[in-house]
């Protein structure tokens, strides 16, 4: 049986779970998903639970395997407040990115080139956020592209729970 993983994702509107399942081999990382296709979403633990024992999913808690979304909506909307830290921002690319392979048929996210990678990479050599125009620091058209892809993930974490029935 293939492990499962609750997670916890931080809204506005209140917190929801998903469950996370690694991919194997060189397959991609991605969701429960129902049977037609749409993210199975759940507004509390118990009835993910519930759910998983139906579904006969290894369930795998760790601990505090959440994201919170309200803080990274709060970043794309004004960057400069540095509302979100580095770490919030590359889980939440991440996130999204593994949201964008399990719903390739509605995927939204713009195409990544090297600007992104460079993006990316920065997150582990420093702090891309930081304002004082070091080689760690996003340049402007690294910050633009970084908040484009996460401002596309929001959009469609916002579809993919709106088609589930729960909003968040």
């Amino acid at each position: 049986m293939a492990e499962h993983y609750p997670y916890r994702i931080i809204t506005k509107s209140g917190d929801l779970f998903v469950v996370w399942q690694p991919g194997t081999g060189d397959d991609p990382n991605e969701f429960a998903v129902d049977e037609h296709g749409r993210l199975l979403v759940f507004e509390d633990l118990q009835s993910l639970e519930e759910q998983g024992e139906r579904s006969r999913w290894t369930l795998i808690s760790e601990e505090d395997d959440s994201l919170d979304l309200s803080l990274v909506r709060e970043w794309v909307w004004q960057p400069r407040l540095r509302s979100a830290s580095p770490e919030l921002l590359l889980d939440a690319w991440n996130f999204l990115e593994d949201l964008s392979h399990t719903l390739e048929d509605r995927s939204s996210l713009p195409a990544q080139g090297p600007v992104h990678d460079s993006a990316y990479e920065k997150f582990y050599e420093g702090d891309p956020l930081a304002s004082d125009g070091s080689e760690e620091a996003w340049t402007e058209e690294e910050a633009a592209a970084v908040n484009e892809l996460l401002r596309a993930g929001l959009d469609l974490w916002e579809q993919a729970v709106s088609v589930s029935g729960t909003h968040g």
